[in-house]
């Protein structure tokens, strides 16, 4: 029997570690409050198994030298009922040897391929970067550049030197063939860079056509920064940037971010308005007002409010807080979310991507707000979730 589990009228606890201060902070807060919305209306809707829930939730502070130890103290002292993963693959990794020492059920919130090597039956992956994440996350960028003319032939590929950059860069490269681009540059800088000049001067002298860039938030705006001020001028550039598809990171950039192309997984375009997500979102707006938060939360609040839905869902379908029981229910069965349906595959990740890359369009202010306007944010691939049309070549005056 699990803890919690010998008195029925106790609360369910549900504990884990997110990053809500240190490098990440902005993201992991937005998470949280997201967390918060599902726990007041789990718990207003009569909890889980008739029981009501407390989250226990631990700042991390984005480093990944503190998760072990959060983890065991959750288990190990506060006797949580069950455990979930927190943001990101730099704080992902480190907990999961616990966890399959442990053998606990574990959704994670965001890691790339964090199962990819571990193969852990049990880890569940919310990000919608399918069976292979790695490729996922950057085939779009290299397919779309693939259908430009005249078309491009060469790419540079440029990343912060973290956990994280490790496995973009890797479906970079993979992608990069695939559409038969030649890697003319690589570089890797410390996330202590700040000038960005001499990184920008080395990507000049490649001449390459395609930018591809795997940053961390800060390094994304010096980076945007840098690149516009820059005299050389890439065909296309972006792809793989952590940061701007944070509101208050859109806002800081305003007009420089126009022209990018990135990643997102929700931005407000008709074919991703799922069930739920509008009024979700909608309640987080308005708690975000005032808190250090992303105040549209179009990056983390899907994900984390659709991360507790499947963990709501799996416990009142298996009717229990038991594991190993809870992940065979999850490997079989669908969950419906706010980020739309979601069945998990192979290593606990999505079976089918729905990633998505945006142009960033007739940004005119830092205003955040602006973003509500899915013509901000053009989706330009894939075709099926397409909402506009790329710019091409990059100009920083779209």
């Amino acid at each position: 029997m699990q803890p919690g589990q010998q008195n029925s009228s106790s609360p369910i606890r549900i504990g884990y570690c997110l990053s809500l201060s240190g490098a990440v902070g902005g993201n992991g807060r937005a998470a949280r409050l997201a967390h918060q919305i599902w726990l007041e209306s789990i718990n207003a809707r009569g909890g889980l198994l008739g029981r009501p829930v407390e989250l226990l939730c631990y700042d991390d502070g984005s480093d990944a030298a503190n998760v072990e130890a959060l983890y065991r103290r959750l288990m190990d002292e506060d006797k949580v009922d069950l455990v979930i993963g927190g943001y990101g693959t730099n704080t992902l990794l480190p907990a999961m040897p616990l966890m399959m020492e442990r053998q606990r059920f574990f959704v994670g919130l965001m890691g790339l391929g964090v199962n990819n090597e571990l193969a852990y039956e049990n880890y569940f992956a919310m990000i919608p970067t399918g069976s292979d994440p790695n490729a996922a996350l950057t085939e779009s960028f290299f397919e779309l550049a693939a259908q430009q003319k005249p078309r491009p032939l060469t790419a540079a590929l440029l990343s912060a030197d973290a956990a994280f950059s490790r496995n973009p860069i890797r479906g970079a490269k993979k992608n990069a063939a695939k559409y038969g681009f030649k890697v003319v540059h690589e570089a890797v800088y410390p996330l202590s860079t700040k000038d960005f000049k001499p990184v920008m001067d080395a990507v000049a002298a490649s001449q390459c056509d395609l930018l591809f860039i795997c940053s961390y938030l800060q390094d994304s705006i010096d980076l945007v920064k840098a690149v516009h001020a820059h005299s050389y001028r890439p065909k296309m550039v972006g792809a793989s940037m952590i940061g701007p598809q944070n509101a208050l990171v859109k806002a800081a950039l305003g007009p420089l971010l126009n022209g990018f192309v990135n990643y997102e997984y929700w931005v407000p375009v008709s074919a991703m308005r799922f069930p739920g997500v509008d009024e979700m979102l909608s309640i987080y707006r308005t708690r975000a007002v005032g808190q250090d938060v992303d105040p549209l939360g179009h990056y983390m609040a899907p994900t984390a409010y659709a991360q507790m839905q499947v963990l709501e869902q799996a416990v009142q379908g298996t009717g229990g807080l038991n594991d190993a029981t809870l992940s065979a229910y999850a490997r079989a069965t669908p969950f419906d979310t706010v980020m739309g349906k979601v069945r998990f595959g192979v290593h606990g990740e999505w079976t089918e991507p729905r990633v998505v890359q945006v142009q960033y369009q007739g940004i005119d202010s830092a205003d955040p707000m602006q973003f509500l306007d899915e013509a901000k944010q053009v989706v330009v691939s894939p075709a099926s979730l397409r909402s506009g049309k790329l710019i091409y070549p990059y100009t920083k005056t779209i």
